[in-house]
């Protein structure tokens, strides 16, 4: 790819990236609980799309960063602050995808297992903390990503 061509390909790729992440969160989730009647199924959905879009974070990030890095080695220093965004973005990614989801997934399947939706089981509380929790980190994730798109495009 040519040098005139990367920065432009970083802008894209992180404008597609953070409108899947705003689409898939403020758009489809909230539309889910919308339409479906049944909660436990929309939020099964739900949490396969988040897990889907952690995963696509993940490397997404990956490979922004790598870009940055290189742009400022080559002394294009406004990609200094987009690598610090794109490194808070990559831990809220990995927060959601390793400790947040994961552990939701499992409480959902344990209730399951117990034959009860799991705002009805004993776990109900915690779940809705890491509910809770999930969704703050998704928020930052998603103000930081806004913030990388309009810095990208400067």
């Amino acid at each position: 790819m040519s040098a005139s061509k990367a920065p432009r390909f970083f802008t894209v790729v992180a404008g597609l990236w953070v409108g899947s992440m705003l689409a898939a969160g403020y758009l489809v989730a909230p539309a889910l609980f919308t339409i479906l009647t049944d909660h436990q199924v929309a939020g099964m959905i739900a949490g396969d799309i988040f897990r889907i879009e952690a995963y696509l974070s993940f490397v997404v990030c990956l490979v922004l960063l790598v870009m940055a890095n290189r742009f400022v080695n080559q002394g294009q220093f406004q990609y200094q602050s987009m690598r610090w965004l794109l490194l808070a973005m990559l831990i809220c990614s990995l927060i959601g995808s390793v400790v947040l989801l994961p552990w939701m997934s499992a409480l959902r399947d344990q209730a399951l297992l117990e034959g009860m939706p799991v705002m009805q089981s004993p776990a109900a509380t915690m779940f809705g903390r890491l509910h809770g929790a999930s969704s703050i980190v998704y928020l930052i994730q998603s103000l930081l990503g806004i913030k990388l798109v309009w810095d990208a495009t400067k």
